[in-house]
């Protein structure tokens, strides 16, 4: 089921079509607005935060066709067309987030929360892509 958002009135907006979780989503807004204020203002995907709003934090991570980005420094034309994982589509690639959620509680990683979603999408990419990592 496709999530459309009316156009504003506003001149500069352009529609967006993209995929968010799986499913196909269309954004009017302006292309260089960032993504986490499209994920969260927009489309209610409030579990990705934002932090610093300037890239340095990693609260934001969504990953951009596979790969980590923080999503307060992708202009929202740049995901015309891509597939955008947040915190919430981890879900749909279990066992692996389901073990890295549980991990993440029995180890504490969670602290105070805020930047917990970011961290289990750039670990959920991680381990995807190199199932036993080693050090860097």
């Amino acid at each position: 089921m496709a999530t459309t958002q009316q156009p504003p009135t506003d001149a500069g907006t352009e529609l967006l079509s993209f995929f968010v979780n799986g499913r196909s989503v269309e954004v009017s807004a302006p292309g260089a607005r960032r993504l986490s204020r499209i994920l969260r203002d927009d489309l209610g995907l409030t579990g990705t935060k934002v932090g610093c709003d300037a890239g340095d934090c990693g609260a934001c991570t969504v990953l951009l066709n596979g790969d980590p980005v923080c999503s307060c420094l992708v202009a929202a034309g740049q995901v015309e067309g891509c597939e955008v994982t947040t915190v919430e589509g981890l879900a749909r690639r279990a066992p692996l987030y389901d073990r890295l959620q549980k991990s993440f509680l029995a180890h504490g990683a969670a602290q105070c929360g805020a930047c917990t979603p970011g961290m289990l999408v750039a670990a959920t990419s991680l381990l995807e892509k190199k199932f036993v990592p080693g050090r860097a």
